[in-house]
Parts: C-alpha cells; sequence; structure tokens
C-alpha cells in the first residue's frame, strides 16, 4: 500500500489550528511535486488566504497577498480530472489560461463542482476544515489568516 502523503498548514500564530490535507499525486503528479517543492523551501510560511469567500472557497499561496503573483517558477500544465470540487477538495489557481497553475491554491468551502474539470485537483482536507471555515473572509480580508509554516510528511 502507498504512503499518504499530507500537506499541512499550520495556520494558528500559537495555537494548535492545523490543517491536514491528503495529496492526490494519482490526479496530479505535476501539482503535488510543485507544492512539495514550495513547501520544502518555505515558499508558503506566512502566505496569506488573501481571498476568502463564504460558501465558495479560501485561496492563498502568493507571496504578495494580492492574487497577482505566484512562484519564480515555471507555470503548470493543467492537469485536469474528473474529481468533483466538494468541500474540503484543494485545487490549484489560475488566469483564463487553463496552463497557468505556478503557485496560488484554494480550499473548497462547499460544493463548486460548476469549477469541475477545468482547474487541477491536488488534495484534499482530511482534517482541520473547521480551521479553513474559520480563516477571515474578504476579497482581501481586512486581517487576513496566513499559513504560518507548511510542511509535507
Amino acid at each position: 500500500m502507498a504512503e499518504t502523503l499530507t500537506f499541512t498548514l499550520d495556520t494558528g500564530d500559537g495555537e494548535a489550528r492545523d490543517v491536514v490535507i491528503k495529496l492526490r499525486p494519482d490526479l496530479a503528479p505535476g501539482h503535488v511535486a510543485r507544492i512539495t517543492e514550495l513547501a520544502n523551501e518555505g515558499f508558503y510560511d506566512g502566505v496569506v488566504f488573501h481571498r476568502v469567500i463564504a460558501g465558495f472557497m479560501a485561496q492563498g499561496g502568493d507571496p504578495t497577498g494580492t492574487g497577482t503573483s505566484g512562484s519564480s517558477k515555471p507555470n503548470l500544465k493543467a492537469e485536469f480530472s474528473r474529481e468533483r470540487h466538494a468541500r474540503g477538495v484543494c485545487s490549484m489557481a489560475r488566469t483564463s489560461d487553463p496552463n497557468s497553475a505556478n503557485s496560488q491554491f484554494f480550499i473548497c468551502l462547499d460544493d463548486a463542482s460548476f469549477l469541475d474539470g477545468q482547474y487541477t485537483v491536488w488534495g484534499e482536507v482530511i482534517e482541520g476544515m473547521e480551521n479553513v471555515d474559520a480563516l477571515p473572509k474578504g476579497e482581501p480580508p481586512r486581517n487576513p489568516g496566513k499559513i504560518v509554516k507548511a510542511t509535507v510528511n
């Protein structure tokens, strides 16, 4: 049996508020490799959730916190699948170009099946969804929640 890889986001600032995401290399090997690489480099540490829409999703992964930037690495080729965008599903953000995902991602707060087949699903929250629900809302939030530390195990 293959070992389960997880991407853990510490959103707590001293409190235990981890979000544990089961990585899905079976769906998106390139995207999982990128997230792992960025997490191991410390890229996501200190990055905010710059767009959190109640009943829809929480988006982060932009080092500038504006939603307009990404890592210095090349953009990724889309790895679309039939996986549903349901509550807890993690997917890559992108521009209108399907092959423009880089470092930004979002976590679905509710069913978002209208996104199915158009965004690359790479994981699913298996612990701590209440911590995603608790993130401050807004585009951008006045006092955004942040990733204190991101690790892949």
